[in-house]
């Protein structure tokens, strides 16, 4: 079977990323993570990554305690390259070829972020760690990933979570809340209790008609089998 998704964007939380630890990338995690992208790469899916940095930093909590919030959102920018640094060495350590390209300049580390080359990585199969969000403040990781998924014309968008799909209410705080199989965009940008993503990332993929997939990236197998279109987590389209 091939699979349903050619090419995909997928959005990465930095909360994911700390795996079992409290704060920081949980290495037995990363490794895990790597070979769930690596079982897609295999397949023949083009992909690219985005990272957020809420492991190591939180720009928005921080401009709460005073912080100025353009500088707090600069740091956690700084936080997401760190977690997609992390991710570049552990994917290449079990044979995916990757590229790190970034929104803030880097050069000894990344190279920058130029829509052209990124489709021409994508096209030569490597995956695409993209860090450092927009290079903007006041522009959330979700926002990016729709962002950089419009630019590289990517068929979805893959929100891996905690939780196994987008439900009615906190399924945290409330063990009957109700999972959502598929949700249309005017319902989950009108419903005020779904924040598993935020409204200008669904704003911006239902004016372009691409696909969010919201799935547990805990759950073994998951990210493949979503690929493949099989009914995991919740579909917004």
């Amino acid at each position: 079977m091939k699979p349903k998704y050619k090419r995909i964007l997928l959005k990465l939380s930095g909360e994911a990323l700390k795996g079992k630890k409290e704060f920081g990338i949980d290495p037995d995690f990363l490794l895990y993570l790597a070979n769930e992208i690596k079982e897609i790469y295999e397949i023949g899916v083009e992909v690219a990554i985005v990272s957020g940095g809420g492991n190591i930093f939180r720009g928005l909590a921080a401009s709460k305690q005073g912080m100025d919030r353009a500088t707090g959102d600069y740091m956690g920018m700084l936080a997401t390259i760190f977690n997609a640094m992390a991710l570049q060495e552990v994917l290449e350590r079990v044979g995916v070829q990757t590229r790190l390209m970034t929104a803030i300049k880097m050069e000894q580390v990344a190279e920058p972020f130029i829509r052209r080359r990124a489709v021409r990585h994508l096209e030569k199969k490597r995956v695409v760690i993209l860090g450092g969000g927009t290079g903007l403040p006041f522009i959330t990781t979700d926002t990016t990933a729709a962002m950089r998924a419009l630019e590289l014309k990517c068929e979805a968008v893959f929100k891996a979570t905690k939780v196994s799909g987008v439900y009615h209410e906190d399924p945290i705080k409330n063990p009957e809340a109700k999972k959502y199989d598929y949700l249309s965009f005017e319902e989950a940008f009108k419903d005020d209790k779904i924040q598993v993503i935020d409204k200008a990332a669904i704003s911006l993929c239902r004016d372009n008609k691409i696909h969010i997939v919201v799935f547990n990236i805990y759950e073994k197998g998951a990210l493949k089998k979503a690929v493949m279109g099989e009914k995991v987590g919740t579909t917004i389209c």
